[in-house]
């Protein structure tokens, strides 16, 4: 076991070198003889006395006060009992405060060496660090003091101290994985951020008396530790993807919350600069972010809003080009949510939020979407997102104040010109169906975009041409999601690979290559060749050219046909010899599927669905396959197959339906879907 993690660890080394330019690996020279120097001591913050009394403003003029206080002191009593959620862990007894060097899945400890020597891949070393960076983004202390801000019950700013001082005590500067990545630090410092303004920032009773100046003075230390780590290490190159928006974003937010330092006003500039970069560069004009995932779309738009809404409450003007973006990502949200509120599940997905302003439910919650279209609605005065909103919810009113309620209301709702945008031809996303937002909407959702962003796509997954669809608000074909990160690394190459997702396989192998849990070696290019209406139908047209590397290649073209009820998909698979092929189909785990000669018949609550499968190609059901239990299966090679994640580290049985078969020379195949 232990040659076989090192063999995986060097070769994933020797994948990520050859994902490097030049300039990069120069770069990451740069950064090992950094980080040797900080190990001996230079360059490591030396933090001087704050200036008294200086503080920002908070994100809203008037903290809000209207919520159902009942169920945020109940959040807060669970946290005081030492009982949290982490993604699979529900109701986990961590303790308060818990150890924050203990990785509440494995109950592995991480070391208390110099943070930036640290493994954090390592799963031996660090256990699982999905789970222990979650606990240590501090998600808790916001919810502790929004009690506290709701009831004035001193347990609760009481609570809010113990778990700070405990961190203060366990994670100290600069050791351990709590100080090895930038993002990391930045999600911990906009919820100290939050958690400040809630408490009462300086007047606060948690530093009342000479303990609890000390206290503060502590905790401020440790801020300025945070911002000069930020400072000095930037994800940049083929790392600068959503990582370094969040690091702008909390060196933005604390050196707002905190102008306490000489340097504060160069953080905040640098920072100001590096936000609005990132959020112009990572997302295309159409308003997709780059990264081709939709979950960190929707992380991407909480940073650009909650560092807007910084930036507001201080003074400070990011510019429209900022804004418009931002409206350009809910446009997108808007546009492929279905009218159940449902949206698709494309790309990786951790469940991470920048700050958990609402307690209870799920991080993959589609509630998440609907929030922000509701904040959006209010701050741009749109009808038509209050209208997929459908209601005003708690993190717009944490967001935005009391007052925005009434905004919300005040918008006429409209469902013309819904959805939004049918097109978003930069990110390669396509919406065709009918009776959008009505109770007999479809709604198909096609992907002909890139594979992600920068050399290594590291959040983007090999589905080139799938597609997902849903029928009256209920998706019956989906994406099967994301599951597992660092951990289980056939699960983690599974859920993003080409069977994962309704497109076609050739010869067993993805479109793009596998080169480690966040790196794809050789990325399939997408190419639009038609998007229009043809007498009646939505037609669209695309292709890739992910096979061409095979020894004999194979361009892959499909043509969806969509009218009222009747959805065709035509696969052309262009080439001169013979290949094996599977068309995958991924039904959701609440489909009940038939199969009758080529006929599958697939129903959910009251609608059905019927796929015929083309001639020539044989159907098959799977549901949880999994090889390693050695069940018996007739499709080669052996790898899972229907599986569907429904959040981080989980995942449920459900019926994928294959279409295999031989081509000799240039092929086509026309599957048919009629909705009822």
């Amino acid at each position: 076991m232990h040659a076989s993690s090192h063999y995986d660890r060097l070769r994933w080394a020797l994948n990520r070198l050859r994902a490097m330019s030049p300039a990069e690996l120069s770069f990451r020279v740069g950064r090992k003889v950094q980080s040797a120097a900080e190990r001996s001591g230079i360059g490591l913050a030396r933090v001087p006395l704050p200036t008294p009394g200086r503080q920002g403003k908070p994100w809203v003029g008037a903290l809000p006060v209207h919520f159902d206080v009942a169920r945020y002191t109940a959040a807060a009593d669970r946290v005081l009992a030492g009982r949290f959620d982490v993604f699979a862990l529900r109701e986990v007894d961590l303790g308060f405060p818990p150890r924050w060097n203990t990785d509440p899945k494995t109950g592995v400890v991480a070391p208390l060496r110099f943070g930036k020597d640290l493994d954090y891949r390592n799963q031996t070393e660090v256990g699982d660090i999905k789970y222990l960076w979650e606990i240590n983004r501090h998600l808790e202390l916001v919810t502790l003091a929004q009690a506290w801000h709701l009831t004035h019950e001193e347990r609760y700013a009481r609570g809010c101290r113990v778990l700070l001082e405990s961190w203060l005590d366990q994670c100290p500067y600069p050791l351990g994985v709590n100080w090895c990545a930038s993002l990391e630090h930045a999600v911990r410092l906009v919820n100290w951020s939050i958690a400040w303004f809630l408490l009462g920032a300086q007047e606060s009773i948690v530093f009342a008396g000479a303990s609890g100046e000390q206290f503060r003075a502590r905790w401020l230390s440790c801020v300025y530790q945070h911002c000069h780590f930020i400072a000095r290490h930037w994800s940049r190159h083929s790392s600068a993807n959503n990582h370094l928006l969040g690091e702008a974003t909390g060196l933005f937010v604390a050196s707002l919350t905190w102008p306490s330092w000489q340097e504060s006003g160069h953080w905040s500039e640098l920072a100001r600069r590096e936000l609005t970069a990132a959020a112009r560069e990572q997302t295309f004009e159409d308003g997709v972010n780059k990264e081709q995932a939709i979950w960190y779309h929707h992380a991407v738009a909480d940073m650009v809003l909650i560092a807007g809404l910084m930036a507001r409450a201080n003074g400070l003007d990011l510019g429209e080009a900022y804004w418009l973006r931002l409206q350009g990502m809910l446009d997108f949200i808007a546009s492929i949510m279905d009218v159940g509120g449902n949206v698709p599940a494309i790309g990786d997905a951790d469940e991470g939020v920048l700050v958990r302003f609402s307690p209870g439910g799920s991080g993959a919650d589609s509630e998440v979407y609907r929030s922000l279209l509701a904040t959006g609605a209010v701050l741009f005065e749109r009808p038509d997102l209050r209208l997929k909103a459908q209601v005003f919810d708690d993190k717009t009113r944490w967001l935005l104040g009391d007052e925005a309620e009434s905004r919300f209301r005040s918008l006429a709702p409209c469902s013309a010109g819904l959805p939004v945008r049918r097109r978003f031809g930069a990110g390669g996303y396509f919406i065709l169906g009918e009776r959008f937002e009505t109770p007999r909407e479809v709604r198909i959702v096609a992907d002909a975009g890139p594979l992600g962003y920068l050399s290594i796509a590291a959040h983007g997954h090999a589905d080139a041409l799938a597609f997902t669809l849903s029928a009256s608000g209920r998706p019956l074909l989906v994406d099967p999601g994301t599951y597992a990160y660092h951990t289980e690394r056939r699960w983690r190459r599974y859920f993003k690979g080409t069977s994962a997702h309704n497109t076609v396989t050739v010869d067993g192998e993805d479109q793009s290559v596998f080169g480690g849990n966040f790196l794809w070696l050789h990325h399939a290019t997408s190419q639009l060749e038609a998007h229009e209406r043809v007498a009646g139908a939505d037609l669209l047209v695309a292709s890739h050219d992910g096979y061409r590397r095979l020894a004999d290649p194979v361009r892959h073209r499909r043509t969806w046909r969509y009218e009222p009820a009747h959805l065709s998909i035509t696969d052309e698979l262009l080439c001169a010899g013979s290949h094996s092929i599977r068309i995958h189909w991924h039904f959701a785990p609440e489909c009940t599927l038939s199969l009758s000669g080529h006929t599958i018949h697939a129903v959910r609550d009251h609608v059905s669905l019927e796929l015929q499968c083309p001639t020539g190609l044989t159907p098959t059901l799977v549901t949880g396959f999994d090889p390693a239990e050695g069940e018996a299966i007739s499709l080669e090679p052996l790898r899972p197959l229907g599986w569907y994640s429904n959040g981080f580290d989980r995942k449920v049985p459900a019926t994928t339906v294959v279409f295999s078969g031989r081509v000799h020379g240039n092929s086509t195949f026309r599957s048919e879907i009629r909705i009822a």
